[in-house]
């Protein structure tokens, strides 16, 4: 068999772009929904500890959970401040951590290819 003639062929395969696409989107939600937590849970700890408020560092995440917050702020009403910021902006983490689940399987469920495909591809042989 030594005279027989060797074909090297390069398939380009769409599935596999696709997956890598589906990964990158969901990675993508994972790491915005992640930084939203994070910033939401860093207010929480600064308002439990009483951080400075005139602090830029402070305040910059106090502006930034607010903009995140998904109108959650003042929603619970106890007696105490820092229960009312614990309750309303840990809901806010706990509905931005469903949507980047919901928005995560939304996109594997329709966006991941199928396991019965037919490939079609040209061979060259030179």
């Amino acid at each position: 068999m030594p005279d027989e003639e060797v074909v090297s062929e390069r398939v380009e395969d769409s599935r596999a772009k696709r997956l890598r696409g589906v990964g990158v989107a969901c990675s993508v939600v994972s790491f915005v929904v992640g930084l939203f937590a994070v910033v939401l849970a860093l207010h929480i700890v600064l308002t439990l500890a009483e951080a400075n408020a005139g602090n830029g560092f402070a305040s910059f995440v106090r502006d930034f959970s607010g903009a995140v917050s998904l109108g959650f702020e003042g929603l619970f009403s106890p007696g105490s401040q820092k229960l009312a910021v614990l309750l309303d902006y840990g809901m806010a983490i706990i509905v931005w951590l469903l949507i980047g689940a919901a928005v995560n399987f939304l996109i594997r469920r329709f966006f991941t290819p199928g396991v019965n495909r037919e490939v079609k591809y040209r061979r060259r042989i030179t």
